[in-house]
């Protein structure tokens, strides 16, 4: 089963937990790279632990989450090895993973609610790479 790292700042909190027992249930062992509760905290300091961690192919995928998503999105792209992609719903998940090889789905906790955030979690872990013509693409990523 794959192995799931998560990150989040205090917006993404609650749906993060969620998240996790969600993906526990299903047999997914998670890590959880924090935060811990809802008191404010800067995303950083939890996306490049966790970033590292994918990046190092400790984890098979990243899930992050702040309350507009870019934020800890753009923290995790940081990271050389890092695909992360922002998404807001099913279709940019699957995309992200068919056209992109995206390692992390950033989530922005403050519009999607938790049923939207399961299902977008589901599609961006079931799609795999579709490889050919995207495969050049994503190897020129790197600098």
């Amino acid at each position: 089963m794959k192995k799931i790292a998560f990150a989040c700042d205090h917006a993404g909190f609650e749906t993060k937990e969620f998240l996790i027992k969600l993906l526990k249930k299903q047999g997914y062992e998670t890590k959880d790279f924090g935060t811990y509760s809802s008191e404010s905290v800067d995303y950083p300091d939890y996306a490049h632990p966790m970033a590292k961690a994918v990046e190092n192919k400790e984890y098979d995928f990243g899930i992050s989450l702040c309350g507009s998503g870019n934020g800890i999105n753009m923290t995790a792209n940081k990271h050389q090895g890092i695909r992360s992609a922002l998404c807001w719903n099913v279709e940019i998940a699957e995309l992200a993973r068919l056209h992109n090889n995206a390692n992390i789905c950033a989530l922005p906790a403050r519009f999607v609610n938790r049923r939207s955030a399961a299902k977008i979690v589901e599609i961006f872990l079931k799609t795999d790479f579709e490889g050919g013509r995207h495969t050049i693409r994503t190897k020129k990523i790197k600098i």
